[in-house]
Parts: structure tokens; C-alpha cells; sequence
């Protein structure tokens, strides 16, 4: 049985790499044949994806979470909790889709990480839709 660390928390678990792509995908996760995961990538807990998806880059996608349709998960992003991205979306940089949220149609979802001098990272999150960039911001 071959076993794989997603670095977790749960230690090594056991997975295989996924025929489309090569990427780790544990054993407890539903993956499609068709869906590429990228050779970076991981699918773990009882993540899906499914259709004609992409994981890529050094994207994460676990918990509970489903990539479907034509959606597309990559670079740094992760997709977690109850999370979905299906149809046409995108979810890329430094993002993060998580709890019960979701993305889909033609949405697109980029995080950008800015190094402050100081060394912290202040991430900025942003949404583009219909050819516009919006910036969320967070109302206390």
C-alpha cells in the first residue's frame, strides 16, 4: 500500500498519484479519470473532483470540497470545507475558497500575497467578473 504525507497534521495516509496529471490524490478522495491533477497538486480527505476539472500548480483541495464542470483550481489556491468551483470558474494565486462557500459559472477568484518589509504577509483577495477586478475588503 503506498502512503502519502499531505502535511496535515494526519501523517502519512494511504494515496496514489493520479493517472491524468500525476498528482497526489488520497485514497479517501473521488477523483474522475478525467480530471487532470497536476504533478504538484493534492486531493485529499473526502474531496471531489470531478468532469473535466483541473488541479494544478501547487494547489490544494480537501475536507469536503468539489471541483467540478470545467473549473479550474491552481497555483497556490486551496479549496476547502464545503466549498465548491464548477462550471467555468477559476480560482487561482494565492486564494482561498473555503467553509460553505461557492464559486461558479464564469466567476473568477485570485489572491495576491504583497511581502510588507516587516516580512508579514497582507493578502489581498480579489473577484473578477464580467471583465472587472473588485477587491474584497472586510466590513467590521
Amino acid at each position: 500500500m503506498t502512503k502519502f504525507d499531505f502535511n496535515d497534521g494526519n501523517g502519512p495516509v494511504p494515496a496514489h498519484q493520479h493517472s491524468n496529471g500525476g498528482g497526489w490524490v488520497a485514497d479517501t478522495a473521488n477523483v474522475d479519470v478525467a480530471a487532470y491533477i497536476g504533478p504538484d497538486a493534492r486531493v485529499f480527505d473526502d474531496a471531489r473532483v470531478s468532469d473535466n476539472a483541473v488541479v494544478s500548480g501547487d494547489a490544494q483541495v480537501f475536507d469536503d470540497a468539489l471541483v467540478s464542470g470545467n473549473a479550474l483550481v491552481s497555483g497556490n489556491a486551496v479549496v476547502s470545507g464545503n466549498a465548491w468551483v464548477c462550471g467555468n470558474a477559476r480560482v487561482c494565486g494565492d486564494a482561498w475558497v473555503s467553509d460553505n462557500a461557492g464559486v461558479f459559472g464564469d466567476a473568477r477568484v485570485s489572491g495576491n500575497v504583497v511581502k510588507e518589509e516587516d516580512d508579514d504577509a497582507d493578502k489581498d483577495i480579489f473577484i473578477e467578473m464580467n471583465g472587472k477586478r473588485y477587491k474584497l475588503v472586510e466590513v467590521a
